[in-house]
């Protein structure tokens, strides 16, 4: 049987393309705006931003998932995220999303396999898989020793 999940987001807008706006779900709320980096006021996230938060999500979510069920012994991951957008004359493309976990161990011993499963993560995550065949995500995993 088919199990079928809606997520619901608020928002509202004031202005034209220099307004601003706020979205919100059950559990958080943001404001929102256009970019600077398109010649937008970069008063609150931003579709780009929030499109490469929803990837990072959901990364994070498997990836995490992933190491506790092979049974890594990690105490954290960090990540940042890239987007890469490109324009070309008004015609906008959201090209590539690059992932770049960092994966804090107690020994270096499965550094291999712990990479391997990093590509698994993004190939299995649900957001990756809505956004393939559109935009390229790649990730670029490091592993980093218990302090």
């Amino acid at each position: 049987m088919m199990e079928k999940h809606v997520f619901k987001v608020k928002g509202n807008w004031e202005g034209g393309l220099l307004g601003v706006g706020a979205i919100e779900a059950d559990d958080w709320e943001t404001v929102i705006s256009t970019p600077k980096q398109l010649a937008g006021v970069g008063n609150g996230a931003n579709p780009e931003e929030l499109l490469i938060a929803a990837a990072a999500n959901c990364y994070l979510a498997t990836f995490g998932a992933i190491l506790s069920n092979r049974k890594i012994d990690f105490s954290q991951i960090e990540m940042t995220s890239e987007g890469i957008v490109s324009k070309e004359e008004k015609k906008l493309t959201f090209e590539k999303i690059i992932h770049k976990p960092v994966v804090t161990v107690s020994n270096l011993d499965e550094e291999e396999k712990i990479k391997q499963l990093a590509e698994r993560a993004e190939k299995a995550c649900f957001i990756s898989q809505t956004l393939k065949g559109n935009v390229e995500v790649t990730v670029e995993p490091v592993l980093k020793l218990n302090e």
